[in-house]
């Protein structure tokens, strides 16, 4: 095995527990709709999730571990996809906002803020910002 096909395993395994975090709050109330398939459609092949490894994700998505970017850009980008897969979500309740704050401590951020961080998150996302926008209102909100 070559020293890229450690990299490109590890970062394939990033991904799919990136994308199993997403399945697991769109999961939340048990059903995914239409809108939350598209969702996770269009971000599956952003992360390059294959057809199979997809179905595998969603057939088994609790067994991914959540690994947290070690970059805080890198958290504030999955935070995105994360609170826009809430936004889409047309049942928002506290069964999905406690799996939402659970997955961002899990992201790395903490646990402390994580309220205030989510709810400015949700804000953002629901006024339609763009990732760039996002990542520097959150950044902002910290000074």
């Amino acid at each position: 095995m070559s020293f890229s096909d450690l990299f490109d395993s590890g970062f394939k395994k990033r991904n799919e527990s990136h994308f199993a975090a997403i399945v697991r709050v769109a999961m939340a109330d048990g059903v995914i709709t239409d809108d939350e398939k598209h969702f996770l459609d269009r971000l599956a092949r952003n992360l390059n999730i294959s057809e199979t490894d997809y179905k595998s994700i969603l057939k088994d998505y609790q067994s991914h571990p959540i690994n947290p970017p070690v970059s805080y850009d890198h958290r504030l980008e999955r935070l995105y996809d994360l609170v826009r897969m809430i936004h889409v979500d047309t049942i928002k309740g506290d069964p999905e906002m406690l799996l939402l704050k659970k997955i961002a401590v899990g992201l790395g951020f903490h646990a402390v803020n994580v309220k205030y961080i989510i709810d400015k998150a949700l804000t953002l996302v629901h006024n339609g910002v763009d990732l760039d926008t996002f990542m520097d209102e959150i950044k902002n909100m910290n000074r």
